[in-house]
């Protein structure tokens, strides 16, 4: 069995390239970037497109004043005509095309024309799901939310082209069903862990602190969080924000000023300090298809509060390891913040019993999920 990864961006790409490779059925894995730290990737089977990259980068330094979803309509497309033509001049003999999802239509087209099987990850909802749940959520806060037609239209019509959609959780599933692909083209796996540079240390004081990893943005459900902690008030307590401040949402930070520390975005090697520091670990997103800081969370002793959008449910058991609460619900958000802080021996329990827990959903498991699926499906197509 040989296979093609192709993505665009980081994502989960790398992880995948590197259990592929590691049990000898990586054929070429086609990306923006080499990250060094995946040195156990071979160099001669890597493929590097620079030049999204480049966009990628220049976007990043105005996005104060671009539209981020017109970039990334430019950088995909460009990255999947490089990769298309790609694979045109210089693959030979591959079994499966793994693209990720924007990034694939044209390249996915050429890699069926050889004969391939070809395998989209989405790691999010359904394209068209994903656009009304934050054209709905945008609106509520007197937000334009823009995408570009031709964005969705590319994603749709690579749901419709590929023979498998691999995702990885029962939210993401069941938003692909809703809009009508088949359940038999779906395949769910969930992702593993990176928690390499996490560990749990002593927490340093008797402050209880609430923690949020990732963009602080709407799509992250961060005004319902910073409502919630807000009407709680509570003594010797604390919200830190970690992560890039989308534009949308500064001025919701600037109203709720002196209720949050704002720490930017920091590296996995300083994050596992702040997690050990804190008492919870929230996480109130509209949507996302697998939310990998929890685990990350989990790992450092912190039980989870979490919504049913984010793929919290296929590595939290609800009770135990922590909660998982409808979105938008600032009410529940304040019950389960309020159940933690009063009862500290169940907290601690709670994040002791995750912290185990977590220890199930490695990366290998992930490798070797992925490679039973591909070679059962290769099987079902002879």
């Amino acid at each position: 069995m040989k296979v093609i990864v192709s993505a665009g961006g980081r994502f989960h790409a790398f992880h995948l390239a590197e259990q592929l490779e590691k049990r000898g059925y990586l054929y070429k894995f086609i990306t923006t970037r080499f990250n060094p730290q995946y040195d156990r990737i071979s160099p001669s089977k890597v493929k590097t497109q620079v030049f999204p990259e480049i966009i990628d980068r220049f976007h990043w330094r105005f996005r104060s004043i671009l539209n981020p979803y017109h970039v990334y309509l430019v950088k995909d497309t460009t990255f999947d005509l490089l990769t298309a033509n790609y694979l045109s001049n210089y693959c030979r003999n591959y079994d499966i095309f793994v693209g990720f999802a924007s990034f694939s239509l044209y390249s996915m087209r050429k890699a069926k024309k050889a004969g391939c099987l070809t395998v989209l990850e989405r790691g999010s909802s359904h394209i068209s799901f994903q656009v009304e749940l934050l054209k709905e959520e945008y609106s509520k806060f007197g937000v334009d939310f823009r995408m570009p037609r031709r964005l969705v239209e590319r994603q749709l019509e690579e749901y419709e082209e590929s023979d498998y959609i691999c995702i990885p959780s029962d939210f993401v599933y069941k938003s692909f069903v809703a809009k009508g692909v088949s359940p038999e083209k779906l395949l769910k796996i969930p992702y593993g862990g990176n928690l390499r540079f996490l560990k749990e240390t002593p927490k340093e004081d008797n402050v209880f602190r609430i923690i949020f990893v990732g963009i602080i943005s709407l799509q992250k459900g961060i005004p319902y969080l910073l409502q919630a902690f807000q009407n709680l008030r509570l003594k010797n307590s604390e919200l830190l924000l970690i992560g890039p401040i989308s534009r949308e949402t500064k001025p919701i930070l600037r109203r709720y000023g002196g209720y949050f520390k704002y720490l930017g975005s920091l590296s996995q090697e300083e994050l596992y300090k702040y997690y050990s520091n804190s008492s919870i670990f929230i996480l109130p997103s509209i949507q996302e298809g697998f939310g990998m800081v929890i685990g990350e969370a989990m790992s450092c002793g912190l039980p989870v509060i979490t919504t049913t959008n984010t793929g919290g449910n296929e590595i939290i058991r609800n009770g135990i390891d922590g909660f998982i609460i409808p979105i938008r619900s600032i009410d529940a958000l304040k019950e389960k913040i309020l159940f933690f802080y009063e009862n500290e021996e169940a907290r601690i329990a709670m994040g002791r019993s995750g912290a185990e827990y977590i220890k199930n959903f490695t990366w290998d498991r992930y490798g070797e999920n992925i490679v039973e699926n591909y070679e059962r499906l290769l099987e079902r197509e002879i």
